[in-house]
């Protein structure tokens, strides 16, 4: 990797990963990070280009944080760990599910989506046009380059075919808000393709990690704690 991320590390066990969502950092996680290092070994990771991680040379795009993903991992000596994923960060997860089944025990999708109209048009719209316009004046300015990259994340990916979710044996917990930015009906997709997934709705918006954690953590806690047994051998 061209790059080393930052990340924030705290607890002891069972590695806990945090995968926060696009422009933001670790600290989406603080209620988290707080709650779960109770139990598990969390590390909280800036996604390249995020936070205090560097941008790099490689492509800004899901799959390569998911490369990424792996390489901290490996760095670690972590063969396996649990994954927490918010937003774009649950996009990095599933993808990292997909190609390294054996490497995640037990996957959680806050706010996932797997193609890019899995987002409520009075969302996605505004954010096509911010692309569009920030991308025209990246041809005159490097500093909009970042932003166009950012956006860019949005408005291009991902791009996961629901049978592909077929193939996930590990336990999933899918979760979101009710009034989520992501549609009822995509997250319902997501749930219906992963064999034996929980899915979780609860009061809030796309952020109720951060301003509904109580009962979110309530929730991936009490997942975390009826999956003990269900973890799937590394090898």
């Amino acid at each position: 990797m061209d790059i080393r991320l930052h990340y924030l590390e705290k607890g002891k066990g069972t590695p806990l990963l945090l995968l926060h969502g696009n422009g933001e950092n670790a600290d989406y996680f603080e209620h988290q990070i707080s709650f779960f290092s109770e139990k598990y070994h969390v590390y909280a990771l800036d996604t390249r280009g995020h936070g205090k991680s560097p941008r790099g040379e490689a492509p800004f795009t899901l799959e390569q944080f998911a490369l990424d993903l792996e390489a901290f991992m490996d760095e670690k000596g972590l063969e396996q760990a649990d994954i927490l994923g918010f937003s774009d960060g649950a996009n990095i997860a599933l993808l990292f599910a997909l190609r390294h089944p054996r490497r995640v025990g037990r996957l959680i999708l806050n706010g996932a989506n797997l193609f890019p109209k899995g987002v409520k048009n009075s969302v996605q719209l505004p954010i096509v046009m911010g692309y569009l316009m920030v991308s025209l004046i990246a041809l005159f300015s490097k500093k909009a380059v970042p932003n166009k990259e950012m956006l860019g994340l949005m408005v291009t990916q991902p791009h996961i075919d629901p049978e592909e979710l077929l193939s996930l044996q590990m336990p999933v917990l899918v979760i979101a808000g009710t009034r989520d930015m992501i549609r009822l009906s995509h997250t319902q997709l997501i749930a219906r393709s992963i064999p034996g997934s929980k899915l979780v709705i609860l009061e809030g918006d796309h952020f109720i990690a951060s301003r509904k954690w109580e009962a979110f953590n309530k929730s991936v806690d009490a997942f975390l704690l009826e999956t003990e047994n269900r973890i799937q051998p590394q090898n």
